[in-house]
């Protein structure tokens, strides 16, 4: 049994449905967003009904507005009259069908197409005593009774207006590659011969809570001890709107007690999972994004085309291996150093297995959830 989206305006003159509220971002093209307004003529007095789907990045809590300051910058909009038609004669989508016969005559349908170059709905985690809406990208479709059809700022009375909010989303690609490889050789003062350092991890693409082995290689033909080994995952958040501001969150980190003793060598896999569980206090971190009280995970790798300027917020990872090298000799700690490779990480969500095909969504349409 699928859902149906529903939500009314607070007159009843006009409900806004929808077969769903995540839409999949495939990095070439994005899912179409579908939908249908059931319109009440009799209350309108002969005004006009739009409909808009917006992504904006919210910057700021709805309760910081105390000077009409907006905390919220749309990145892309796009808006259509329903009521009356335009005229236009598009031919309805499956899932539009399955929704008109739940709205009636009065049903309205809707299409947009988001270009591919928008951000996926992610949210930044707030601190354990902040309050409010929390920060980040997110997807909402509004409809609306215009007094002003031609004026698209128009302050819209909370009463004419129904919305629901919608999420963007990536899945991993279906093909896995072989993961990446980095390799790092580092003199030491007092040391004729070098540490020789190479990581890599089995596989290109992890999903959320999938454990990462990180196999470690290590020469070291100094006269010098690896005292121990520390793997990190780490989360590096470009936030791109007026400018561009990465930064960067420890999200899992380990220690290892291993020793590698003057001209020896050590190759040993060790694994770590970075967990959502694991960081609930640290302010900052980005989360993919959710609808009410859904649960969620750490934010999914972006993917993009390579090619385009994305705005919004942009995730990566990276997994560092860090040699901590002990000084030793005469000089103390001026000898001694760390040896640090990184390597990019994929962390992603699968594709959700047997998932079902539009028209037989749209075929099973029978339950109402409002929200």
């Amino acid at each position: 049994m699928a859902k149906i989206f529903k939500k009314t305006s607070g007159n009843g003159h006009i409900a806004l449905y929808l077969g769903k509220r995540d839409f999949v971002d495939h990095v070439d093209s994005v899912e179409v967003v579908d939908g249908v307004v059931k319109v009440d003529p009799s209350g309108l007095d002969g005004r006009k009904v739009f409909v808009y789907l917006a992504c904006a990045f919210r910057y700021g809590s709805d309760d910081l507005d105390v000077i009409g300051l907006s905390f919220r910058r749309d990145i892309w909009v796009n808006r259509m009259q329903v009521y009356p038609p335009t005229g236009d004669s598009a031919v309805k989508t499956p899932m539009q069908e399955s929704l008109m016969k739940k709205a009636g005559e009065q049903g309205c349908p809707f299409t947009f197409q988001m270009p591919a170059d928008l951000p996926c709905s992610v949210a930044l985690q707030p601190g354990p005593n902040d309050s409010g809406k929390a920060c980040g990208v997110d997807f909402e479709i509004k409809a609306y009774i215009a007094n002003e059809p031609d004026n698209a700022d128009e302050v819209i009375e909370k009463k004419d207006t129904c919305r629901l909010m919608i999420k963007k989303i990536q899945f991993a690609p279906a093909t896995n590659k072989p993961g990446p490889t980095a390799e790092i050789s580092k003199q030491f003062m007092m040391s004729d011969k070098p540490v020789h350092l190479e990581a890599a991890i089995e596989k290109g693409i992890y999903y959320h809570g999938d454990p990462i082995t990180v196999k470690v290689k290590i020469n070291n033909e100094t006269n010098k001890t690896v005292k121990k080994i520390k793997v990190a995952v780490e989360q590096l958040t470009n936030v791109v709107l007026y400018s561009s501001d990465t930064y960067t969150k420890e999200v899992c980190s380990q220690e290892f007690g291993e020793t590698v003793n003057a001209n020896s060598t050590l190759e040993k896999s060790f694994q770590i999972t970075p967990l959502l569980n694991n960081n609930k206090e640290k302010r900052g971190i980005a989360v993919d994004g959710r609808l009410k009280d859904e649960d969620t995970h750490l934010a999914s790798t972006t993917l993009s085309q390579g090619d385009r300027e994305m705005q919004g917020i942009i995730v990566s990872y990276k997994v560092k291996v860090n040699l901590m090298v002990s000084s030793g000799g005469l000089l103390g700690g001026l000898t001694g150093s760390d040896v640090t490779v990184e390597l990019p990480l994929t962390l992603m969500s699968p594709k959700p297995a047997g998932e079902w095909s539009v028209v037989s969504e749209c075929m099973n349409l029978t339950k109402i959830f409002c929200y």
